[in-house]
């Protein structure tokens, strides 16, 4: 330093600070329903699907009198008025819930439910907006996927990619679920839909439907979640996939990697997915598992080694799909502790999170756009770029858009409009397709104050 020079001020904090985190399995023996539980019927599916929590009755004899009757009873309110979705939590991920709350009943009852997996896994009553449940604008299937069948449970939305549903159930329940038309059991509130076919003759359906149609490159086998199909159905299903040559990509959907994770470590399972590998890399196509993680809790180390096996039988690319949730992952920090235990602990890549998409009862958890773009931003810089997360819009009858290619966007009213370069399967007859602007909206809680009196006006 030369005698003119100052002393080099001190450094600013980064608005975020990365500090490597290993991964921890909570002990699920301190909730007094599991203290005697053994690390072999823990790592067991059948314990965990057998054990699996579906009621307030069972919830209690797991937490015993951890948590206070008022959590019981906002859980029964919500189940009986505002759930879209049944109760359904294997013991996995009930375990990530407030998984360093202690001992004290008071402080175990306020840490559930400010708990974000939690939050929406099991919502409560008061965890709903009371003014605006839903938006006037929400819809049950949002997405009009069953509107764009081709067969029975094959969504043909894009040109290139379609979806599978095999089946309606999954191992675990999410409140926000995207497809909760269809999926799960009823609930008070909402009577589901069905799918009508028997699984193998709608499984012929959606190959017939493949082998006449070339266009279609991508499959994305989901459902509900294809760890509860039976795996000698599921491979017997992908390896006819595999048999047709113009399909390059498959994907298979399951949140079971995070919720269920002894389902993909099951030997029957490790060699039969080693089968289908193995079958893919011979033929050129890539396979991949997309999970559904939201928030760092739930990456522990049995996630990981699940999804470390799968790599190594095989499977090109294991993915991340989050869905952007308040009181879940809506700030920077949240977000990126979760991206950097996907990648850097689990061998997960950070691919999409969605916004909440608009399904009734869900404004409590949806973001606004203009939220999402700042959260993107936000988390620009810190991770490799192969790994930094698209933060995207699903909007109707268009499909993700990444939420910076808004075309227009009235921050008062919160209604954003977005064009397409593309025609859904319904729109081939459709002039004015690829010129329409398609809206998708905002909470109305999230709007100004003039905004919010604008769709008042508009109940």
């Amino acid at each position: 330093m030369t005698a003119t020079q100052e002393p080099a001020t001190e450094l600013a904090e980064q608005p975020y600070t990365y500090r490597r985190a290993e991964l921890a399995e909570p002990d699920w023996r301190r909730f007094p329903g599991w203290r005697d539980v053994t690390e072999a019927e823990w790592r067991d599916a059948q314990w965990q699907r057998v054990h699996c929590v579906r009621n307030v009755k069972q919830l209690r004899a797991v937490l015993g009198d951890l948590v206070a009757d008022r959590f019981y009873e906002d859980l029964v309110a919500d189940q009986k008025r505002m759930a879209t979705m049944s109760m359904l939590l294997p013991p996995q991920m009930l375990n990530t819930i407030a998984p360093h709350a202690g001992t004290d009943p008071a402080k175990i009852t306020e840490a559930f439910y400010g708990d974000p997996i939690r939050h929406y896994m099991l919502p409560v009553a008061s965890d709903r907006d009371p003014d605006w449940p839903s938006h006037p604008y929400s819809q049950r299937d949002s997405l009009h996927e069953a509107e764009m069948w081709v067969v029975e449970g094959l969504t043909h939305r894009y040109p290139t990619k379609v979806l599978a549903e095999l089946l309606s159930t999954c191992p675990q329940y999410c409140g926000h679920c995207t497809r909760m038309d269809l999926v799960g059991n009823s609930t008070e509130l909402i009577d589901k839909h069905k799918l009508e076919l028997k699984p193998a003759d709608r499984q012929d359906a959606i190959i017939d439907y493949l082998t006449r149609t070339p266009g279609v490159r991508d499959v994305v086998v989901s459902g509900g979640d294809v760890a509860n199909v039976p795996w000698h159905q599921l491979e017997k299903f992908l390896m006819r996939l595999l048999e047709i040559d113009t399909v390059r990509d498959i994907r298979l959907a399951t949140k079971a990697l995070a919720g269920l994770p002894q389902h993909w470590l099951q030997p029957k399972i490790v060699e039969g997915l080693e089968r289908v590998a193995g079958t893919a890399r011979r033929r050129g196509v890539n396979l991949a598992i997309h999970t559904h993680v939201n928030h760092v809790q739930s990456v522990t180390p049995l996630v990981a080694e699940a999804t470390r096996t799968a790599l190594e039988v095989g499977v090109r690319d294991v993915r991340n799909q989050g869905v952007l949730m308040r009181g879940v992952n809506d700030t920077p920090a949240a977000l990126l502790d979760l991206c950097f235990a996907l990648q850097g602990e689990a061998g997960i890549l950070p691919y999409y999170f969605y916004l909440c998409d608009m399904i009734p009862n869900a404004e409590h958890w949806r973001l606004s756009v203009r939220q999402a773009q700042e959260l993107q931003h936000a988390i620009m810089g810190y991770l490799p770029g192969y790994a930094t997360p698209r933060l995207v819009c699903d909007v109707p009858y268009v499909g993700k858009r990444w939420v910076h290619q808004v075309a227009e966007y009235d921050t008062e009213r919160g209604i954003s409009y977005w064009t397409k370069n593309y025609r859904t399967g319904i729109e081939h007859d459709d002039p004015e397709a690829l010129h329409r602007r398609y809206p998708y909206y905002d909470p109305v809680f999230t709007l100004p104050e003039s905004g919010r009196a604008w769709w008042e006006n508009r109940r």
